[in-house]
């Protein structure tokens, strides 16, 4: 049975995450169903990650598999006339019944957006994470360097985490800074439940000056969650971008192109531009 991938976008606003839920709206329901009337068939949607309620994304991946014979174009443009205004597939491609949008990932990178100004936003405020107090980039970027590597991020993972294993492997995190919006960008192997959002508050405190740069260290030794900072608020999350090997030949975002250019005030009015 062929398989298709496609590449899907999302304002994780109203939605209480990725996963289908009884009693809740969900991305992959709303996703499942509407590629579901363009085969004329029920089908099943993985995902690359379960995003949270209220985390966005503009690099998830998924797969499904169908009997329906439909061109690239078709699957993307007749999902998306199937999908609410704040869902949207970018790309449909045909793969190998090998690929697997979760397992056959290599690496993953997310951003966390922060707006760091004295006046709460009203526009962004389900987009972004407000600050008001001033942020040292320069000293969250010296924090952040004590995470890369292959460590265990028990420190890190939410209690209702149901990984295996606490180990990941993080290849990058950079902290930029352009006028009041900071993003913290992060690049790993695979994350674990609330591993970004727990990061992001502690390179918080650090940058209000609440803790020194090597903090982030001592709370990653410790492998004790109750050591770290608190969870910084879901709204200031996205899934920027999946890696898959070369051979599976998907449309995917390059690493440079990185930014939330999408959310400028020509897209959506809401003034974000970093």
């Amino acid at each position: 049975m062929p398989r298709i991938a496609v590449g899907i976008e999302y304002d994780g606003s109203a939605y209480a995450g990725w996963q289908t839920q009884a009693s809740a709206p969900s991305v992959q329901s709303v996703v499942a169903a509407a590629i579901g009337r363009v085969a004329d068939h029920a089908v099943a949607v993985t995902s690359a990650g379960r995003t949270d309620a209220g985390v966005h994304a503009l690099g998830q991946v998924a797969h499904f598999d169908t009997e329906a014979v439909r061109s690239a174009r078709a699957w993307a443009l007749g999902t998306n006339t199937n999908l609410p205004n704040d869902v949207a597939v970018l790309w449909a491609h045909e793969v190998p019944e090998e690929f697997h949008a979760r397992y056959s990932a290599v690496a993953r990178t997310y951003r966390y957006v922060i707006l760091n100004r004295p006046v709460r936003p009203a526009l962004t405020r389900q987009r972004v994470c407000w600050i008001h107090g001033p942020l040292d980039a320069a000293r969250m970027q010296q924090a952040a360097q004590h995470l890369i590597g292959e460590h265990d991020f028990s420190a890190f993972r939410a209690a209702e985490c149901q990984s295996r294993t606490p180990m990941r492997c993080v290849e990058r995190i950079l902290v930029t800074r352009s006028g009041e919006h900071l993003t913290i960008d992060v690049t790993a192997n695979a994350f674990l439940h609330h591993m970004v959002r727990n990061i992001a508050g502690v390179l918080i405190e650090v940058g209000t000056g609440e803790a020194e740069p090597d903090w982030a260290r001592a709370v990653l030794a410790s492998r004790d969650r109750s050591v770290a900072a608190v969870t910084a608020p879901a709204g200031g999350l996205y899934l920027m971008h999946v890696a898959y090997p070369g051979h599976f030949q998907l449309p995917q975002r390059p690493d440079g192109a990185l930014d939330l250019s999408v959310l400028s005030v020509s897209k959506l009015g809401t003034g974000l531009s970093v």
